[in-house]
């Protein structure tokens, strides 16, 4: 056996029984298995939040980007620090309604604030088809870094399959306190590794991090060091499409329903802000990061694709096995950081807002746990299959599904914000908005300016939203009332 596959097996032995081991705390109702029972204090929710940034995307897609686009990739940063300001008035609210009503998902607020099973389902549909190709990216680095560390032995579809194979179990029998605390586990272990060698990595080549971007700005790179960076054809990005992909990051990250949900699980309000006030704190661990992605461009130019940089790095930089063991390690635990909770969220909403507003009776709680449980095995097969056969670019996974995922924003703006919204104009602005944004996304050439797709997506939207709405009859005041606190208008 490869000395460099032993630490990885050893995380993934570890992570498996960290991740079993809380199933005998949690109750057997759906709000243990889906929620935790609301406990989650703000220690559990910084790192099983920090799991929307720190993924594969983190470890593989961000170096990536450093290597082939350079001062492009601290969009990373900047949308990582502000990503998480709209949740600090979002999640109290959300986490405070959905305990009254037992709800545990947006799609399940969004459906009873405008009275519409179809509404619900919708914004259920958009969350599914956004997180399929999220989580294909995890397996995808899984499969990249396992085939690496065992020098082939396991190749990308084999070890993808162990890793994601062991996630599945933890994700079946633990629910969301298995997440939460490898959440924990996980997200020590990458930061503490991602230091380790976004320092080592530089001294090693360049004598030191001042040394490494003084040879990159004295060299034929130097435009990579000048914001906003290069654009995917090796040419420098407009500021459009710079300040566009930061913009549609932020408005989308507290969109996702992994995200999201997280809210339900909060034992208080105090927790989740003090939780949003700490998360900057964790885009410190990127820098070394994305200095692994900047070390690699002179000292290994033509890496193609550059998502697997961090990969041939390890392979060809002479590092001691166990050394590489330990990066491959890391970047396990930024893949399974983040995809163990979208398997939980996406089988959650699958059943709560898919299956249950078309169900002809009530389900108990053993029968909703079963189908959520099925529904995880189900949608992992299919982003499995994805991440075997597609070759698309982690960034572009990623960045195609915020503009999707961000289409939600204003239709939670409207459920917790504005009373006059209807439920025609909720659910015109979503499909009008994901609409436009297919469009842009298939056609970039169609785009007036290049901006971002899902700019042009949330305009169409908000136009939609707010026009039809109040064109139409507004919602049954008896209705409203669940959701009426400070800030109604």
């Amino acid at each position: 056996m490869p000395v460099e596959l032993i630490p990885c097996l050893v995380y993934l032995v570890l992570a498996l029984a960290l991740g079993l081991a809380p199933a005998a705390l949690s109750t057997r109702s759906v709000a243990g298995y889906v929620a935790g029972d609301r406990t989650l204090n703000t220690l559990l929710l910084y790192f099983v939040l920090g799991a929307a940034v720190f993924s594969s995307f983190a470890f593989l897609g961000g170096p990536g980007w450093a290597y082939s686009r350079g001062a492009a990739a601290f969009y990373i940063l900047t949308y990582g620090t502000f990503g998480m300001i709209p949740f600090y008035f979002l999640g109290p609210r959300a986490r405070r309604i959905g305990a009254r009503l037992g709800y545990y998902t947006q799609a399940e607020l969004v459906g009873h604030r405008f009275d519409s099973r179809a509404l619900q389902v919708s914004v259920a549909l958009l969350s599914i088809a956004a997180l399929v190709p999220y989580l294909t990216l995890q397996i995808k680095g899984v499969g990249y870094i396992l085939a690496v560390a065992s020098h082939g032995l396991l190749p990308e579809w084999a070890g993808a399959l162990l890793a994601y194979g062991m996630v599945t179990v933890y994700v079946l029998y633990s629910g969301m306190l298995g997440v939460s605390w490898t959440a924990v586990f996980m997200g020590f272990a990458m930061m503490i590794i991602g230091w380790l060698f976004g320092l080592y990595l530089p001294w090693k080549f360049y004598g030191g991090v001042e040394n490494l971007f003084q040879a990159l700005a004295a060299g034929p790179h130097a435009a990579m060091l000048v914001p906003p960076g290069l654009d995917g054809t090796g040419r420098p990005w407009d500021w459009w499409g710079y300040s566009s992909a930061i913009l549609v990051s932020v408005i989308g990250f507290c969109c996702w329903p992994h995200f999201f949900m997280r809210s339900m699980a909060a034992k208080d309000d105090r927790a989740i802000k003090l939780m949003v006030v700490l998360y900057p704190t964790l885009q410190v661990f990127m820098v070394p990061v994305l200095i692994i992605g900047f070390t690699a461009v002179l000292a290994f130019p033509g890496v193609h694709p550059a998502d697997t940089v961090l990969p041939f790095m390890l392979q060809h930089a002479g590092l001691s096995p166990w050394l590489v063991g330990l990066a491959s390690a890391g970047t396990l635990a930024a893949s399974m950081h983040t995809g163990d909770a979208i398997m939980h969220a996406a089988g959650t909403v699958g059943v709560r807002d898919g299956l249950l507003p078309w169900w002809p009776r009530p389900l108990d709680d053993h029968r909703q746990r079963l189908l959520i449980r099925v529904l995880i095995v189900g949608i992992t097969a299919v982003a499995y299959y994805f991440a075997v056969v597609s070759r698309q670019s982690l960034v572009s996974l990623l960045l195609g599904s915020y503009g999707g995922v961000a289409q939600i924003f204003p239709t939670l703006i409207a459920t917790f914000y504005w009373k006059r919204a209807t439920a025609a104009g909720a659910t015109a602005g979503l499909f009008g908005g994901i609409l436009v944004n297919c469009l842009f996304l298939f056609f970039p050439a169609w785009r007036p300016v290049p901006l971002h797709e899902g700019i042009y997506g949330l305009t169409a939207n908000v136009l939609l939203l707010v026009t039809v709405s109040l064109l139409t009859r507004p919602t049954d005041a008896t209705r409203l009332e669940a959701f009426s606190e400070p800030g109604w208008d």
